[in-house]
C-alpha cells in the first residue's frame, strides 16, 4: 500500500459501470493484479471503545500472504486514516496472539479486489457480498489521484472519502458495524 508517513491517501467511488473502468485501465495500459478473495478478521479492543473511535486492527489474507494492520479513520478526508501493516505468516497463530492479548475478534468478512496499478496509483476494485462494486484509488500524492480520476471519467465532485465500513452502512443499509460474519457464503 502507497502511504505518506503511514497516513493512507485514497478517494472511493460508487455507482461505477465496473466494465468501462476495467475497459479504460486496460486501454492505458495499467497493470493487472486480477481479482483475489481478501479475508479479514476484524479486532477491537476488549471494551468496544475502538468501534465509536474509528480504531480496529486487520488481520487479512490475501492468496497466501498475510497482513496484520492497526487502522484509526481520524475523519472523512483523503488523508482522513492512519495505517501501520506488517506481513505475518500464519494467519490463525496471529489470529489467536491477538484474542490472548485481550482483543476481542469481531467480525470475519470477505470481499472480492480486481487490482490495477497505473502511474503508480493503486486501482482497486472492490466487491462485498451483497454489494455493487465501487473503486478505490490509492497513492502517494492527491495530484496523482486527481490524474487517475480524469482518465478513468470520473468526477471528483463525487468521490467519497469515508471507510468501507461507512460507507456499506451509509449508502447500501447494511449495518455492518453489528454484523459478525460478512463473507460470500454469510451474512450474519
Amino acid at each position: 500500500m502507497m502511504k505518506r508517513r503511514n497516513i493512507e491517501i485514497e478517494v472511493r467511488f460508487i455507482n461505477i459501470n465496473v466494465d468501462d473502468i476495467k475497459r479504460h485501465l486496460i486501454k492505458l495500459k495499467a497493470k493487472n493484479l486480477q481479482e483475489n478473495l481478501l479475508k479479514e478478521t476484524i479486532f477491537y479492543n476488549k471494551n468496544l471503545s475502538w468501534r465509536k473511535e474509528g480504531k480496529f486492527i486487520r488481520l487479512r489474507k490475501i492468496n497466501e500472504r498475510i497482513y496484520l494492520s492497526y487502522k484509526h479513520h481520524k475523519k472523512s478526508s483523503i488523508y482522513g486514516a492512519e495505517e501501520v501493516e506488517i506481513e505475518v505468516n500464519d494467519y490463525e497463530k496471529t489470529k489467536t496472539l491477538l484474542i490472548k492479548a485481550g482483543f476481542t475478534a469481531f467480525r470475519e468478512q470477505e470481499k472480492l479486489r480486481h487490482s490495477f496499478i497505473l502511474n503508480d496509483v493503486i486501482i482497486d476494485i472492490d466487491k462485498w457480498p451483497s454489494l455493487p462494486a465501487y473503486i478505490e484509488i490509492e497513492s502517494d500524492s492527491v495530484v496523482k489521484i486527481k490524474k487517475i480520476v480524469k482518465k478513468l471519467n470520473l468526477e471528483w465532485k463525487d468521490a467519497i472519502f469515508e471507510d468501507a465500513k461507512i460507507i456499506i452502512e451509509k449508502y447500501y443499509g447494511i449495518p455492518v458495524s453489528r454484523l459478525k460474519v460478512f463473507t460470500f457464503k454469510k451474512i450474519a
